[in-house]
């Protein structure tokens, strides 16, 4: 192994034995040209200080050191090249799972067994980056869920939580100085995330229950042979990329918060992404899933159609093991042609679907069993690397590269003997993401797939909370047909109520007698509070109704009609603001009813 003395001549003696011990090590793993153009001793000593201060701290941040991780890619990078298949040699089958139907009785069961749980229950959001592909200039957490009541993403989060765990029957006392909420921030989004907490007050979270871990990066990789990318600007500089939202459990075990959870007595913890705010209505049944069928791992899940861009939640055998987990939709068709199935990736005639569950990226842990497994594996999930060859030779990148990981791929890490299995629901219940810019949701929406816009992420919002109510025995008028952005929508009447007023479906029917609840198609509904209860209401307009902490409010027999709130397309060239633009519509707030209480007591409303 070449010394530092060997490497760096006099320029050895401006770092201290750890340093020049890692540039050796570099050397020796085919770096020194991050050394070689040196100019001699006594120039841009600072620069040459900064580029090894650099390598160290990457050293001590990713997985395995720098060394190790030249290794791991330069396999990977070969493994690329040479076209191998990861997947070689296993054959899918559909896992343990259970389909629910979230209009059923067994539903509202398991809500209710779910939400029992929540007060034994961590949450991780895997924040993304910024809202620069949506059209959008600050965090995506930021962003309103809607436009109807208001809320950002981040707040309907907290306020999700902190319903589930008040009416868990859990002492929330007691979780006041454990870490129940997890967010994963990035370089873009860390500050921005803390400003807004602590503008907010959190919320009304207690902060001690709020801890953000910053992922790291990673240094991206110039060629085949795992040489480290230096900027093309700065020469003391290597070029990092983020390494994937699988860092989140590596974050977490070097952390020490999963160690305190499993010491605090928790149970479960949910992963769920930044901006799918329909995620809380699933979360309750299918923590109950869980618990019934002792999941280490479950994976929350929608229908898929044959050869939807979606990944496929299927049980990979090969010889005497297996294992449970995502598999790409591009490597699933190709997967069950060599083995299962000579057609492919095809619908099952009695159900229309695919056999294999929609993986959505919602994950539910066991702790105890997550512990044990962290405290083994580090949280290191398996990698993978994705270069972009210029041509058909591979032997050269357009850009640098990186390896990657997938929060999902953890299954890849545990025993074959772990539980793991899925929660298949509705997708007007579960899944309705914002992640696509108007220009490419109107693309996929045009190709006949879901748009995933902040349009869609919108609206179906309305759609769910209407769905319940129908179920429920309201008479809601049906959408609208229209369009916004270019998309063509339903548009369903307004109806949005605060986590503290609702989180299921048993508890909506407790508060609201569907049976004499009317709305017209237009009509707009805000319910803020956790004590309102609605005995009698015809609504053709806009209502809004708050109750603060302490308030009771009954609303009796009353009707509301007035000229409501219009929901009206952006004319392409009419000025608005980024959400507006975003969601291809803008709200008019023509007259509004608004029914506040900001005092304890007992209030009746009625005509």
């Amino acid at each position: 192994m070449a010394s530092a003395s060997e490497v760096l001549g006099d320029d050895a003696s401006l770092f201290g034995e750890r340093e020049r011990e890692l540039v050796s090590d570099l050397c020796e793993a085919g770096q020194s040209h991050l050394f070689s153009s040196w100019p001699p001793t006594g120039e841009d000593s600072e620069h040459k200080k900064r580029l090894v201060g650099q390598l160290s701290r990457l050293d001590e941040t990713t997985p395995g050191g720098l060394v190790e991780y030249v290794e791991r890619a330069k396999a990977l990078l070969k493994s690329s090249k040479d076209g191998e298949n990861s997947l070689a040699g296993y054959t899918p089958e559909v896992p343990p799972g259970s389909v629910l139907n979230c209009r059923s009785d067994e539903f509202v069961g398991l809500e209710r067994v779910g939400a029992a749980e929540a007060g034994r229950t961590a949450f991780v959001l895997v924040a993304g980056g910024l809202g620069e592909r949506l059209g959008y200039s600050g965090i995506k957490l930021a962003l309103p869920s809607e436009s109807a009541r208001g809320a950002c993403f981040l707040q309907l989060y907290v306020e999700y939580i902190l319903a589930l765990q008040k009416k868990s029957g859990e002492d929330c006392d007691k979780l006041l100085s454990v870490p129940t909420f997890v967010i994963m921030t990035s370089d873009d989004t860390h500050e921005k995330t803390q400003a807004l907490l602590e503008a907010s007050g959190y919320f009304g979270m207690n902060a001690s229950q709020v801890r953000l871990l910053k992922q790291d990066k990673v240094p991206c990789l110039a060629d085949n042979e795992a040489t480290l990318a230096l900027s093309s600007s700065d020469k003391y500089s290597v070029q990092t990329k983020p390494h994937g939202h699988g860092d989140v459990h590596a974050l977490l075990h070097r952390s020490g918060v999963v160690k305190r959870w499993a010491e605090s007595g928790l149970k479960w913890v949910c992963f769920f992404q930044d901006t799918n705010a329909l995620v809380f209505r699933a979360i309750p049944a299918s923590l109950a899933i869980s618990k019934q069928s002792e999941f280490s791992v479950n994976s929350l899940a929608v229908p898929r159609k044959a050869k939807e861009a979606i990944g496929a939640i299927c049980k990979l055998v090969k010889a005497e093991s297996s294992m449970t987990l995502n598999v790409e939709y591009n490597q699933l068709d190709p997967l069950l042609r060599s083995t299962v199935n000579p057609e492919g990736d095809v619908n099952d005639p009695s159900t229309g679907f695919s056999p294999y569950p929609g993986n959505i990226n919602q994950l539910i842990f066991s702790v105890p069993d997550y512990h044990k497994q962290l405290e083994s594996s580090k949280g290191h999930v398996p990698e993978f690397v994705n270069p972009k060859y210029k041509d058909s030779t591979k032997t050269s990148f357009k850009s640098p590269t990186r390896l990657e990981c997938m929060m999902q791929d953890y299954p890849r890490t545990i025993p074959s003997t772990s539980k793991v299995g899925f929660t298949l629901l509705e997708v007007w219940v579960a899944y309705s993401p914002v992640k696509n810019s108007p220009a490419e949701a109107l693309a996929k929406a045009e190709a006949g797939n879901p748009s995933h816009s902040a349009t869609t992420g919108e609206l179906d919002i309305y759609r769910a909370n209407c769905n319940v109510l129908k179920h429920l025995g309201a008479s809601v008028e049906d959408p609208a047909k229209t369009t916004f952005n270019g998309i063509y929508v339903q548009l369903h009447p307004r109806i949005v109520w605060s986590p503290s007023f609702a989180c299921t479906t048993e508890e909506v029917s407790k508060k609201i007698d569907c049976k004499t609840l009317q709305v017209s198609q237009g009509s707009s509904l805000v319910l803020e509070g956790e004590n309102i209860t609605i005995n009698g209401l015809s609504l053709n307009g806009s209502l809004v109704i708050r109750a603060s902490n302490g308030a009771r409010v009954t609303v009796k027999n009353l009707r509301v009609d007035n000229k409501g709130w219009e929901w009206r397309p952006l004319d392409s060239a009419e000025g608005a603001r980024e959400e507006e633009r975003m969601r291809g519509f803008t709200v008019i707030k023509h007259e509004t009813r608004v029914i506040e209480f900001d005092s304890p007591g007992e209030y009746t409303v009625d005509a």
